[in-house]
């Protein structure tokens, strides 16, 4: 359900989704904070996927065509921004690390209970969260190069197959140096590095769907589940389990 009963307050959200939902292609006129407290959520626009779960949110700024898909059951909470607020410094969408402070005030602010001048009072603390909160790099950058993206098309096609990069370009169709610099120039990140992102990518939603630690490890190309384990926190900060945990909406075992 909306609450629009500021005309200056951009409006906010919460509802429960399936997994498996698709919201489809849409834009807003304000900024927006996108926010499951449980479940995972992956947001596509033209610029590339990001992928979060209760320990992230996806900021989309106003104008931006995006659709959301969820993984596993999510509870989903958006909370606009007023284009003039300038509560987050980022040129495009990002990913955003979420405090336990800021997972309260996000849930808050979704609260069709709360009287206004509480509202008010927790959007302010809000916003002054968000401006220190850091970015995070759980991204992937959409190919713009038809050879490129023929070549991370080849990958995700079975991401338990490790593709040479020689491979990649002859079915691309270029050399392996033109294909190596385009990953640079284009995905800011080596092949190598690419590849260890789109497979952490999907092992979070994976994951998030149920699917075992051994089971991701294999389906996303890593050789052991220790190997997967490792790779994983170094790339999200937690381990998979933590994380499985996490997006079911229950507090991570250490």
């Amino acid at each position: 359900m909306s609450d629009n009963r500021h005309h200056e307050v951009a409006p906010t959200q919460t509802s429960v989704r399936a997994a498996g939902e698709i919201v489809d292609r849409h834009r807003h006129d304000d900024d927006q904070l996108i926010y499951v407290s449980s479940g995972v959520i992956a947001v596509q626009t033209d610029a590339g996927h990001w992928v979060a779960s209760s320990n992230r949110a996806v900021w989309v700024p106003a104008g931006v065509w995006h659709q959301h898909r969820f993984h596993g059951s999510s509870d989903f909470h958006t909370v606009g921004f007023l284009t003039g607020d300038r509560v987050l410094d980022a040129a495009g969408p990002a990913v955003i690390s979420v405090t336990p402070l800021v997972r309260e005030l996000v849930i808050a602010c979704t609260d069709t209970s709360l009287g206004d001048p509480e509202l008010g009072r927790i959007r302010a603390v809000l916003r002054d969260q968000l401006r220190r909160v850091p970015q995070e790099p759980v991204s992937l950058p959409a190919p713009r190069d038809p050879r490129l993206a023929a070549a991370c098309l080849a990958v995700m096609a079975d991401l338990s197959v490790l593709r040479p990069l020689r491979d990649l370009a002859r079915a691309a169709g270029t050399s392996e140096r033109t294909l190596a610099r385009l990953f640079r120039t284009e995905m800011g990140l080596t092949y190598p590095q690419w590849r260890n992102t789109i497979r952490v990518y999907h092992a979070m939603i994976h994951l998030a769907e149920g699917r075992s630690i051994a089971a991701t490890a294999h389906l996303c190309g890593w050789a052991t589940p220790s190997a997967f384990i490792a790779a994983f926190g170094q790339a999200t900060g937690q381990t998979p389990r933590a994380y499985q945990q996490m997006s079911a909406g229950r507090p991570a075992v250490r």
